[in-house]
């Protein structure tokens, strides 16, 4: 069974690891376990503020428990409504269609009575897509039906598959006919195919598999203007490419209902390996050089200091690892340490060369080799998410925020960013522990991805203020020295404030007028990228009908939802 409050199923478990309370009290300071709500109370709360006034539809459920299940995502605050109960505005109801028909009949639905729809895949949003998108009625577009590999041209390695199809399932899907789409996004086990492209997604492995950019080779979208049908050829110089406008929309132009996904053939060959160097100085200009190299690398993954030693305090076996520190100070690698986890796919010859090229770079930069290390890194890659429960019960609240910027520009953000993150709550006497890695590295320049662990305040609304103190000052940091303001997790509404600065007015119109042409109504996911509904939108035809016949948002747990720049996350 799936978690309602956090990450990943019921029956997967992961405990801190020896040593890791010692070291969260060193660095953040000794933290109090809270207490959670739980599911039966919180459901009860839903099912209090009474059945929904919505006009009934066949795919629509309004059942309290599958409303609470698809009124949050993945992100802190998200966590933080669950875990204390206050939850505020849940879906009026959940839908759930089968084909690209019902999404059109849903569409034709929700136009005619007012409500606002929000699709969902796998709920592994952490920017706030999933929100309630204002005081109307809204309907959570549970796409989970629409799942699997629909066809497969051997030919040309296209696969189309439904946009529900979680990560997992397009990899053991592809695999029997030999091949991969090689994505691999830490939220890999739960999110989905349509998830990626709305928020336009980066695997862990996109330096030879690309982004999902790149992937994605066109298909099918349902606005409520009418079916967009995107060709999925080889390349074209037919005008603009209307692909790109539907990656990273989020849910503001419709619902991606077929997605046409270009495959490789499954490597023959594929490792990992790490590397420690004796200080980030030789490290960062290892990763610059290699990224330079452009190698048939698939992976290239640099930490700094900070979070090299909070991986290894993190990690559990003592012993191997007071061995692993003792070889590595025996290399030159002790304190001041940063690891490296470099990766290559492919054929065989190719890998080889690949890896023997990549270990000349590291190691005229002082780089050592870990044994085993790397492959273990593999093994676990897709756990961390579930260490945020353990983190938690803990006392700790955990979330992390990316960027994205040109060489130039990396140095400064390395600098500024995690310091000013540590620094954002000395004003209330609370530490914050903050630290980095470049997660995606390119010719031109590299992402910054930062994770950050404070303590829970004892008010739940205090905590969120906390979160939102460090988010804005790492933020502003961000648009200050000219990094994207998200590298692989959409914009949402966490991230909305900060779109102008990067996009320019003109920018944000040209975005808040395609939301105008696929959707004049302001049907769709309304709140996300842009606020509100788009400019020049019409007033939606069924708006006045539902508001006479009661139709209302339900309510949720009784408490005000938590908010942060104006707005309720999801």
């Amino acid at each position: 069974m799936r978690r309602w409050n956090g990450w990943g199923d019921e029956a997967t478990t992961f405990a801190l690891p020896d040593g890791a309370d010692a070291f969260l009290s060193r660095v953040v300071g000794p933290s109090v376990a809270p207490t959670d709500a739980t599911l039966a109370l919180t459901v009860a709360a839903v099912e209090a503020a009474g059945v929904p006034a919505i006009p009934g539809h066949a795919l629509v459920s309004t059942e309290p428990e599958d409303r609470l299940r698809h009124a949050r995502g993945q992100s802190l605050p998200d966590w933080i409504a669950l875990r204390s109960g206050r939850i505020g505005r849940v879906p009026d109801g959940v839908a759930r269609p089968a084909s690209a028909k019902d999404v059109r009949a849903l569409i034709a639905w929700a136009r005619e009575t007012g409500m606002r729809l929000v699709p969902y895949g796998g709920g592994t949003s952490v920017l706030g897509q999933l929100a309630a998108p204002d005081e109307a009625p809204y309907i959570s577009v549970d796409l989970g039906r629409m799942a699997g590999l629909m066809s497969l041209d051997p030919a040309s390695g296209l696969a189309t598959f439904g946009p529900g199809t979680a990560g997992p399932d397009v990899e053991s899907a592809l695999a029997t006919a030999g091949r991969t789409l090689g994505h691999y996004p830490q939220s890999f086990e739960l999110s989905t195919v349509g998830g990626w492209i709305a928020t336009r997604s980066v695997g862990q492995q996109s330096i030879g598999y690309g982004r999902i950019d790149e992937r994605f080779a066109g298909g099918t979208l349902e606005s409520p203007a009418g079916t967009l049908r995107m060709p999925p050829h080889p390349a074209s110089a037919a005008g603009p490419d209307v692909r790109q406008v539907v990656l990273g929309s989020e849910g503001r132009l419709g619902i991606v209902t077929e997605a046409v996904l270009r495959t490789s053939p499954l490597p023959e060959d594929e490792r990992f390996h790490a590397v420690f160097f004796p200080d980030w100085e030789r490290a960062y200009a290892a990763a610059h050089e290699l990224a330079g190299a452009e190698l048939p690398l698939s992976m290239i993954r640099f930490s700094t200091p900070a979070e090299t030693e909070t991986n290894l305090a993190l990690a559990g076996h003592p012993g191997t690892m007071r061995a692993l520190r003792a070889y590595l100070g025996l290399r030159g690698a002790g304190r001041g340490r940063a690891m490296a986890v470099i990766g290559a796919a492919g054929g065989h010859a190719t890998v080889s060369v690949a890896l023997l090229e990549a270990f000349g770079i590291l190691g005229r930069h002082g780089g050592v080799r870990a044994p085993r290390v790397g492959e273990e890194w593999r093994r676990n890659r897709f756990r961390t998410p579930y260490l945020r429960d353990a983190l938690w019960s803990a006392g700790y609240a955990v979330d992390t925020l990316e960027t994205a910027a040109d060489w130039s520009v990396v140095p400064a953000l390395l600098a500024e960013l995690a310091p000013k993150m540590r620094r954002a709550l000395e004003a209330e006497g609370e530490r914050v522990h903050a630290f980095a890695h470049l997660s995606h590295v390119y010719p031109s320049g590299s992402s910054v991805y930062v994770t950050y662990v404070y303590r829970l305040a004892p008010d739940p609304d205090a905590t969120l203020a906390r979160w939102r103190t460090v988010k804005d000052a790492a933020s502003e940091v961000i648009v200050r020295l000219g990094g994207t303001i998200s590298h692989q997790h959409g914009v949402g509404r966490d991230h909305r404030r900060w779109l102008p600065a990067e996009k320019g007015e003109l920018g944000i119109r040209l975005i808040e007028s395609l939301a105008a042409t696929l959707d004049p109504d302001g049907i769709m996911a309304p709140g996300n990228l842009v606020a509100g509904p788009a400019r020049g939108d019409r007033p939606r035809p069924g708006a006045a009908r539902a508001r006479r016949s009661g139709a209302a948002a339900a309510g949720g747990s009784g408490g005000a939802a938590p908010t942060h720049d104006g707005s309720p996350d999801a």
